[in-house]
């Protein structure tokens, strides 16, 4: 399994092609989050081909954008199950990278602990520093592609969706979710106030 060669060649397939509509689902998105996969896998314990399958899952789990704006998730696992044979991945590999890019869809779904470390690193920003930013570069990324949404629906389906929104792992449920909880109260504020 040539995971680092697999991950390169979709990084590279990303940086010259993804469009500059996705403001949010970006190159630095996916890198953000194999960052964070790397990070959390050091601290969980996460090694050998568990690691390097997370780490390809990780630089997959959006390269459907590269395909469709919709179904990104069915179409990131139709690049890996064309894609990751090519580096030496086997059928039960390719299975499991495809498991966890689909436990990304929202709502999350993931059952193992691959997925759920998957699942909590692309939605680390919820409970990072860097929320507010990040969070605005969603929105840009959903007006540019046709959806009719004001600052005041924004600010509802933002709270909405934290409040739905919980992590899998004990990692990110100390680390992210206490952030996370002072970001939905600040929200819940300027609800009231406005």
């Amino acid at each position: 399994m040539e995971h680092q060669s697999a991950m390169d060649f979709i990084i590279n397939e990303m940086r010259g092609n993804i469009p500059p509509r996705l403001k949010y689902h970006s190159l630095e998105h996916t890198l953000s989050v194999i960052k964070c996969v790397e990070r959390t896998a050091t601290r969980t314990g996460v090694t050998g081909d568990d690691l390097k399958l997370l780490l390809t899952a990780a630089a997959y789990h959006d390269s459907g954008f590269l395909n469709s704006y919709t179904n990104h998730e069915e179409e990131g696992c139709k690049n890996a199950k064309r894609l990751l044979p090519k580096f030496d991945f086997n059928e039960e590999q390719v299975e499991i990278v495809c498991n966890m890019i689909m436990a990304t869809k929202v709502p999350q779904s993931p059952k193992t602990e691959l997925e759920k470390l998957l699942c909590d690193a692309d939605l680390d920003y919820l409970g990072g520093d860097d929320y507010y930013t990040i969070s605005n570069k969603l929105y840009e990324e959903l007006v540019l592609n046709g959806q009719d949404i004001d600052k005041d629906k924004w600010l509802s389906i933002q709270i909405k969706f934290l409040e739905s929104h919980h992590y899998w792992t004990d990692w990110a449920k100390e680390n992210l979710a206490p952030n996370k909880d002072k970001v939905l109260k600040s929200l819940q504020r300027t609800a009231r106030a406005s």
